[in-house]
């Protein structure tokens, strides 16, 4: 994982920046109706998605490990499609799928940020992605009755966070992977 994220540092900046508009579009519009949020939050999902497989696909290409950005990628377009199938999702389902999507995601944040700390430095601000996306979905289980303004306020607050933090964390690991020495770690493709 530490390998596919160095080598594809452009997904995290392509993740982050759709994180960020998602927190810009959710926090200066809390008058958003839920139908929106739903629709805003599924293409977000999407996004994120597709931008894991594809990282996923560089990375079967050179026989390095896939296997977490998959399972993200996979959940990020379920979630898409669970929007989409049923636009008319009730808030408290849509708490849900949610708070699912970001322990999910959490959990491989913080898994990849562990692996990546051996190599390089400032994979903390991978684990501080992982750390909020599960103070997302722990607070969205805790209270989902919470009200469309404050889940969309909440889910607005992280994703501008969680953009900011992937954005500053593919740039470092662009200029880090730039740097003399830097692949020494890298395994050369099998074959």
């Amino acid at each position: 994982m530490s390998v596919v994220l160095a080598r594809n540092w452009w997904s995290l900046v392509i993740r982050g920046l759709a994180a960020i508009l998602l927190g810009v579009i959710t926090v200066f519009s809390p008058g958003i109706t839920l139908g929106a949020l739903v629709l805003v939050f599924g293409i977000y999902a999407l996004i994120d998605g597709l931008v894991s497989i594809a990282g996923a696909v560089k990375a079967i290409q050179k026989h390095e490990r896939w296997g977490i950005l998959i399972f993200e990628g996979i959940a990020g377009i379920a979630v898409f499609i669970i929007t989409i199938a049923w636009p008319a999702i009730t808030a408290l389902s849509l708490v849900y799928v949610i708070a699912a999507w970001a322990l999910i995601t959490g959990v491989f944040e913080i898994a990849a940020a562990i692996r990546l700390r051996k190599h390089i430095e400032h994979e903390w601000l991978l684990a501080l992605t992982g750390v909020a996306s599960l103070i997302l979905g722990v607070l969205m289980i805790a209270v989902p009755l919470a009200g469309a303004l404050a889940i969309a306020l909440w889910v607005g607050a992280y994703a501008f966070v969680f953009g900011i933090l992937l954005v500053v964390l593919g740039f470092r690991l662009r200029n880090w992977a730039r740097e003399p020495g830097s692949r020494d770690w890298m395994p050369h493709p099998a074959g």
